[in-house]
């Protein structure tokens, strides 16, 4: 009997209560009614633990949740399927609304952010200490509050979970800035944050410590280095765009499996990746695609 991959975590700094609206078509300046309402919990880490959830790979959310909007997250996350685990904060769960409508840019508008308490942040601290060794662990999106001597907490267990485990950065801000200061086992940003941090992946910071790096450009080649340094740059396919929205969560998603469950080198895992990311950015919704094609014309290296 062959035994179960080990499960990936995913931890989401800033969960969103979001509720995606359906026009005809719509303007700004006038009152208009949707045809169609629907509720979902967004936020990096969670559109990663769908993709996940999709590929069958064990995997569990983490996130802070509070307020009226956090239990609406809650009830959701309990009927989604996925596997979760939440830390309670006295900060209510920012909301968002998505608007869609045939034949115009789907719209997004984000509430303010909301930092965890302390008391949520050391719940999350503790649960990840409890962890065995050997898991990989993603911080996903933006850590509002990541400044402040509330976080002190986490960001010690994050330097514990280095030790003795891997952690994937998908993030940006402060919470990057302190992460790729240390040995992080991979480090996903796009290439305006790569440009501010450097010109290049050969011209990293001397402080820059990470040991893997992606670097995405919406359709443009995609830039990556591992510890032997930078590798040769893979282009992603061609689509018609419907909806980016999570396409780099899904291609995140692919990448963790391919790399922690599958094997494969830091290129092979881009490869296997990118045409779920495709599929994604061609069709609304996030990980509900149709099936993609594999790629077949490169090695998979393990």
């Amino acid at each position: 009997m062959t035994d179960s991959p080990p499960p990936l975590f995913t931890l989401t700094g800033n969960l969103l209560a979001e509720r995606t609206l359906t026009f005809p078509a719509w303007s700004a300046g006038r009152t208009q009614r949707a045809t169609a309402e629907t509720f979902q919990v967004g936020g990096k880490g969670i559109n990663v633990a769908k993709m996940l959830t999709r590929l069958g790979a064990p995997n569990t959310a983490l996130g802070f949740t509070g307020g009226a909007t956090g239990d609406d997250c809650l009830e959701w996350l309990r009927r989604s399927g996925l596997a979760f685990r939440t830390f309670p904060s006295t900060t209510p769960t920012r909301t968002g609304t998505v608007i869609r409508a045939s034949g115009q840019p789907e719209t997004t508008f984000l509430g303010p952010d909301a930092a965890p308490d302390a008391a949520a942040l050391r719940a999350c601290a503790d649960f990840l200490d409890a962890q065995p060794a050997g898991l990989t662990l993603a911080l996903c999106g933006s850590f509002p509050g990541w400044a402040s001597p509330d976080f002190d907490v986490l960001r010690a267990a994050l330097t514990r979970w280095i030790a003795r485990g891997t952690l994937v950065a998908d993030t940006y801000g402060p919470p990057l800035a302190w992460l790729i200061a240390r040995p992080v086992a991979l480090v996903k940003i796009n290439a305006d944050e790569l440009r501010a941090l450097a010109p290049d992946l050969a011209r990293l910071p001397t402080h820059a410590a990470a040991q893997r790096w992606i670097v995405t450009d919406g359709p443009r080649p995609i830039q990556l280095r591992d510890r032997s340094g930078p590798l040769p740059a893979i282009t992603p396919p061609q689509i018609e765009e419907i909806s980016a929205t999570g396409s780099g969560d899904v291609f995140l998603a692919c990448v963790l499996h391919a790399w922690r469950h599958r094997g494969y080198d830091l290129s092979a895992a881009v490869n296997f990746a990118l045409p779920y990311a495709a599929a994604n950015a061609a069709h609304p919704g996030i990980a509900e695609f149709p099936e993609p094609t594999p790629p077949t014309s490169h090695n998979f290296t393990k």
